[in-house]
């Protein structure tokens, strides 16, 4: 291992998280009610530019006002290039940070957006006196951001998570898709010709270098990745199969933009009985091994050594996480 030590984020539960705009209030209940992990209450691109004073109300009653039990709540703030954003985090941090624990930054470009909204969040912390510092949540949604990833990443302590906003990430890269999320038939490989003249056409994931890009940027740094939206609601299975890409890439969670893609997104997102099950023996297995001083052993046919014992124990802790 390299001597240079990584500093985990905070330990939390990000299988799912839940876009809910603020400008619709009705909505809050309902959300607080489901078995999502994270909500984010959304005062950007969901909300009118003549909506955006009002919702920044509704979230501050319902921060203070709605039973959100133990979810981990957060605000999605204007952009750092609109005169909303100031507001967003000092009325919000000000009058309801007791029970903030997030911000998600939209469109972060550079190193120097996180400092921004850091030293803002900061004073109004120290002017309020809270006890707790609020994270930060980034989204990836720009090709300056994608190109910055790495020294956004590490840009400040209160980093958490890194999240991949496929919509406007395709609209900054000028890609002729106008889905968002989804896979595109022209993003496809064509075999050669069989001996009887017939060629098979393999579909492939536009969203791979980005999300793997942001993948290694996050885990380099301690922080959480997750994966965007899925934009087709109505297509339970293209969402499944797009959360179970983003976590053999290594992502831990995925955005729901409507409540019937949240128990997809903790399905997917959360290690099954038989993985843990198979964990669980590694761990057993090379415990057995060490005692009789042994670096590696057979298991099921295969090799397993301390590599595996990592692998191991990042499913049962993740196990132990979603039990408690």
């Amino acid at each position: 291992m390299s001597f240079h030590p990584i500093e985990q984020a905070p330990g939390r539960l990000n299988r799912s998280e839940l876009a809910v705009p603020g400008s619709q209030p009705q909505m809050f209940e309902k959300a607080a009610q489901s078995d999502v992990d994270v909500i984010f209450l959304d005062l950007e691109d969901a909300v009118a530019p003549d909506e955006k004073a009002q919702a920044r109300k509704n979230i501050i009653k319902a921060l203070n006002e709605v039973d959100w039990n133990t979810k981990t709540m957060s605000i999605r703030i204007n952009g750092l290039d609109t005169h909303y954003m100031y507001r967003d985090v000092v009325d919000i941090v000000e009058q309801a940070g007791e029970r903030l624990d997030l911000i998600m930054i939209p469109k972060v470009g550079t190193a120097a957006d996180v400092y921004a909204v850091d030293m803002l969040t900061t004073q109004v912390e120290d002017a309020t006196g809270l006890t707790k510092r609020i994270g930060f949540e980034h989204i990836i949604e720009t090709a300056l951001g994608m190109q910055n990833v790495n020294a956004i990443a590490g840009a400040s302590k209160r980093n958490e998570s890194l999240h991949f906003g496929v919509a406007d990430y395709a609209a900054s890269m000028r890609a002729r898709t106008t889905v968002i999320g989804g896979v595109n038939e022209n993003y496809a490989v064509l075999t050669d010709p069989a001996e009887d003249g017939s060629r098979q056409v393999h579909w492939g994931d536009m969203w791979h270098s980005a999300i793997a890009n942001m993948v290694v940027a996050a885990r380099a740094n301690g922080l959480r990745p997750i994966d965007g939206p899925f934009g087709d609601f109505s297509d339970p299975e293209g969402y499944k199969a797009a959360a179970f890409r983003a976590a053999v890439l290594g992502c831990e969670g995925k955005w729901a933009i409507h409540p019937s893609q949240i128990a997809l997104a903790n399905e997917v997102m959360s290690p099954s009985a038989a993985e843990v099950d198979k964990a669980e023996r590694i761990l057993k297995a090379m415990a057995e091994a060490e005692a009789a001083g042994k670096g590696a052993v057979s298991l099921d046919g295969r090799l397993i050594d301390y590599a595996s014992i990592r692998q191991a124990e990042v499913l049962v802790e993740k196990a132990k996480q979603i039990a408690a």
